[in-house]
């Protein structure tokens, strides 16, 4: 996996790492996350402000693939190559934690879906479904340690797998379409609760950023790809793509069922919605997808937070502990820190009231760090005129770009509100624990500026914070 002889990635094959890491747990739960949240117009706002965000966002990483071809570590290279090494650390840090988050979320879908059919498994958060989740997270953990050389084939495989149920329930929902339905739950629809618009789209925000990650799949890869363009290409293929299939499993729903109706179910919502326009088989069929879906992305996954760790530790950002391989080329250690720290997760999953959207939210705020300084890298380049000797035409124009996804990406960490800001810091603070023995190895000082201590200052009020509001019951997960 992170031998430097592995065969190159074709454009295909990293388009499918963009479409397999986004078309997750996410697109199969937002029938229910949109309809508690707003009705058909909220929702066409909601898309129209993450499209347009993230699709500003999905071309600075092009523009950085193509202008900065050096920079193939992943998402975290461009904050150390910007804003120095304990930006560059926190950039690494928190698109790993953020990612492991992510693959909690996986297996409480997983059980969730099981606990259509099984009782036991209740909302993926019972003691069986965490032991279950557990044995299932070591099987995949000493799966992978043996070598997974064909990570690429498998993931084009399992994407096309789980395609095909999501276009499957666009099908039949457009042949269900009920225009007089739409047009009840097009400003809300009855029997939910007042909320102004604003507030409406604010509740759909985080959502809408879980979604979406993975459009940086490609980059994670670059070191591996035949040609250094197909990365900015097929981040942009991967984004329309995964776009246009999320917002038809959003809004067609709206039009074969009441709002309230879809807000009462459970997850997979997907799932519930197939079941109530065409039959317990569209029930069982949805949730085959979803196993087929999660378990593929879970794979995917798993490879990329061991990757992040193994690449940033021979990047000296990480202790080097987590760049040692074993004879498989696997990096053993990132991927038992991995899921070590999963494993916690899951556990903790317990004493949640509702777990999936909790690891939802708290990953979209873990992954937007990484995202604002990847924006604000794109913008100190054009401001700089950095890299533009060569078409310096573009200058201007990857300017605005860079601009509207650093203002984006700002707006969506505020839109979280603070409860997942401080809870983002109760992970980073601890977490410059690694940075501390990554320095102290090297024998740097650990922290070179002004910048990064009010950084660190920063992140251990937050910490103190939230552990203050867990305390009092002012945080609730």
């Amino acid at each position: 996996m992170a031998s430097d002889s592995t065969q190159k990635f074709s454009l295909f094959a990293l388009t499918a790492m963009v479409v397999g890491s986004m078309v997750g747990a996410g697109i199969f739960s937002l029938p229910r996350t949109f309809g508690n949240a707003t009705g058909p117009f909220g929702a066409i706002i909601a898309w129209c402000i993450a499209g347009g965000g993230m699709y500003m966002l999905a071309r600075v990483f092009q523009a950085l693939a193509e202008r900065k071809p050096d920079l193939d570590a992943g998402v975290f290279a461009y904050a150390k190559e910007g804003f120095g090494d304990y930006p560059g650390f926190l950039s690494a840090f928190g698109y790993w934690i953020g990612s492991c988050i992510g693959n909690v979320s996986y297996w409480v879908l997983i059980k969730s879906t099981l606990g259509l059919f099984f009782p036991v498994f209740g909302d993926g958060n019972t003691v069986v479904a965490i032991v279950v989740a557990s044995i299932g997270i070591w099987l995949f953990h000493f799966m992978i340690l043996r070598g997974v050389q064909q990570a690429a084939f498998i993931n084009t495989v399992v994407t096309i797998a789980k395609i095909v149920p999501i276009l499957l329930f666009i099908l039949i929902l457009f042949l269900f379409f009920k225009a007089e339905m739409f047009s009840a739950n097009f400003w809300g629809g009855v029997g939910m609760p007042d909320a102004s618009l604003f507030d409406q789209v604010r509740a759909t925000m985080l959502a809408t950023v879980f979604v979406f990650i993975g459009i940086e799949g490609a980059s994670n890869y670059s070191r591996y790809a035949s040609k250094r363009s197909d990365v900015g290409t097929a981040t942009i293929l991967g984004f329309i793509g995964v776009s246009t299939l999320m917002v038809l499993v959003t809004l067609l729903p709206y039009a074969a069922l009441p709002r309230a109706e879809i807000a009462a179910m459970g997850q997979p919502s997907m799932a519930g919605v197939l079941e109530a326009v065409a039959g317990h088989w569209g029930a069982v069929f949805i949730s085959v997808g979803v196993i087929v879906s999660v378990l593929g992305a879970y794979l995917a996954w798993s490879l990329v937070c061991a990757e992040v760790l193994f690449i940033a530790a021979r990047t000296n950002d990480m202790p080097r502990l987590f760049a040692r391989e074993n004879r498989n080329k696997v990096p053993a250690a990132a991927l038992w820190l991995t899921n070590i720290v999963v494993q916690i997760f899951v556990i903790s999953t317990y004493w949640s009231r509702d777990a999936f959207a909790l690891m939802l939210n708290l990953t979209s705020a873990m992954s937007l760090i990484p995202y604002l300084f990847v924006a604000a890298f794109g913008l100190l380049l054009a401001r700089r005129g950095e890299t533009y000797e060569t078409r310096p035409q573009e200058r201007s124009r990857d300017l605005i770009i860079a601009s509207v996804a650093a203002i984006y990406t700002v707006f969506m960490i505020l839109a979280g509100g603070p409860k997942f800001v401080l809870l983002s810091a109760l992970l980073y603070a601890p977490g410059t624990l690694l940075y501390f023995w990554a320095r102290r190895e090297q024998g740097k000082q650990v922290f070179n500026t002004t910048a990064d201590w009010a950084i660190f200052a920063v992140a251990a009020i937050g910490c103190i914070a939230a552990l203050i509001g867990l305390a009092t019951g002012y945080i609730a997960i």
